[in-house]
């Protein structure tokens, strides 16, 4: 039961009385007839048992979208039933307009909607639906609580999709010119033409030549299905904060524009995610559903607070493939973490692959360095400067592996890492 502001203001009046008549038995009869007038109305209220509420399912979003959750109310009774029901969610679901006032006829069902603006990536479920029905007088009523299954699925947000359009004109820019077609590691046999004054020599095909009696040469494109492997690194370093989202999200949103750039190349993407153990992996995912298959890997990962087992996902990837392929590795650049469990499987995945090291640079850093307002300011931008000092020390060895850093802040690094494979596709890296 519940009792509403009328109840009370019902008590309060009967100071009135008791001004006129000061006598015990006056505040006792008034509260006996208040006590009774709300059994009463408990009474009329009826129950809210009877009432059977189902949930339909709500369509994924993207993070900073808004969706809806549609509830489906049905009156079995013989009776209307009136009633206000309040949707609950929890707060990370960003429900709005979730208390509905429902009429339902006998027999009757009435459909209800709550606005939900998740302000966090995964699967927000609702937490329960509780229905309160009102007596005649309105001073109480009955109320209940229904566990109805149910939840909105926060994607993760992509906001660098904006800058695919301008990195795939690169990519067809790519594949026209001629500055490439040459032939090396990297690339693959394109067609064949004339030999025209200050091609190479070694690009002539003498069986061509002799067929045609004039001198063909081969001309060479960057090679394609290129095998490329993604690791994401949701160890506690993950987890720290820049601006106002995890390095972890960055560092999908970065993975996201990477495959769907490479998708439309021609090469083949997969993803491993994981720390002390592989919590998602994406192989073989056709070009066509890779983005979808992506997306939906990566909305359940959080970070952990563990630190990263680099031998074990330097070993999973040895059972993606035997040959050479382009290993990207979204990790903070944290001099620690680097030095004293990632150089060794770094340096076997340098030999055996093309690395690169994709890092979310904190921006706040050059920022603190340049304050000198007060003391504290100054021992900060001395903290900052060595933490810079130590990254770059660690960038330095690394880079000495054999192994490419791009790092960045949150917003450039989707960009930065998407220019450098550009980078390495039109020199023949791949």
């Amino acid at each position: 039961m519940f009792l509403t502001g009328r109840f009370f203001l019902l008590v309060v009046a009967g100071a009135i009385p008791v001004i006129g008549y000061p006598r015990y038995w006056v505040v006792l009869l008034w509260v006996l007839a208040c006590v009774v007038l709300m059994g009463i109305d408990l009474i009329a209220a009826g129950s809210t048992r009877v009432l059977r509420l189902y949930r339909l399912p709500s369509a994924p979003v993207r993070l900073g979208e808004p969706g809806n959750s549609v509830l489906v109310v049905h009156n079995p009774t013989g009776r209307r039933f009136r009633a206000q029901l309040k949707d609950g969610w929890q707060p990370s679901a960003g429900a709005s307009g979730n208390i509905h006032d429902v009429s339902l006829p006998p027999g009757e069902r009435q459909s209800v909607s709550t606005s939900l603006l998740p302000t966090r990536r995964g699967d927000r479920p609702a937490h329960r639906v509780t229905v309160r029905r009102r007596g005649l007088l309105g001073l109480a009523g009955r109320q209940s609580g229904f566990v109805v299954p149910g939840s909105i699925r926060a994607l993760p947000p992509f906001h660098s999709r904006k800058l695919l359009p301008s990195r795939l004109a690169r990519l067809r820019q790519l594949d026209g010119r001629s500055a490439v077609r040459i032939r090396g590691q990297g690339t693959e046999f394109d067609s064949l033409r004339d030999y025209v004054e200050g091609d190479d020599v070694r690009s002539i095909d003498w069986r061509a030549t002799a067929r045609r009696r004039s001198t063909v040469v081969r001309t060479w494109q960057p090679e394609k299905d290129r095998h490329i492997i993604v690791v994401l690194d949701t160890s506690r370093t993950s987890a720290g904060r820049v601006g106002d989202e995890p390095r972890l999200d960055a560092a999908m949103d970065a993975a996201l524009l990477l495959a769907a750039l490479a998708a439309h190349a021609g090469d083949r993407i997969d993803l491993i995610a994981g720390d002390r153990m592989i919590h998602r992996r994406v192989v073989g995912a056709p070009r066509s559903t890779l983005l979808g298959a992506l997306v939906t890997a990566m909305v359940p990962l959080e970070p952990a607070l563990l630190e990263a087992d680099w031998p074990l996902l330097a070993a999973e990837i040895g059972t993606l493939t035997r040959q050479r392929a382009l290993v990207v590795l979204l990790t903070p650049l944290e001099p620690a973490s680097v030095e004293e469990s990632m150089l060794a499987p770094l340096s076997v995945l340098a030999q055996r692959h093309k690395v690169i090291i994709g890092s979310v640079r904190d921006p706040q850093l050059l920022e603190m360095t340049e304050r000198r307002e007060d003391a504290a300011a100054i021992y900060g931008a001395a903290a900052a400067a060595r933490t810079i000092a130590l990254r770059q020390r660690t960038e330095s060895a690394v880079s000495r592996l054999g192994v490419d850093v791009v790092d960045a802040d949150p917003e450039q690094l989707p960009a930065a890492l998407a220019d450098h494979y550009l980078l390495l596709k039109s020199r023949g890296l791949l």
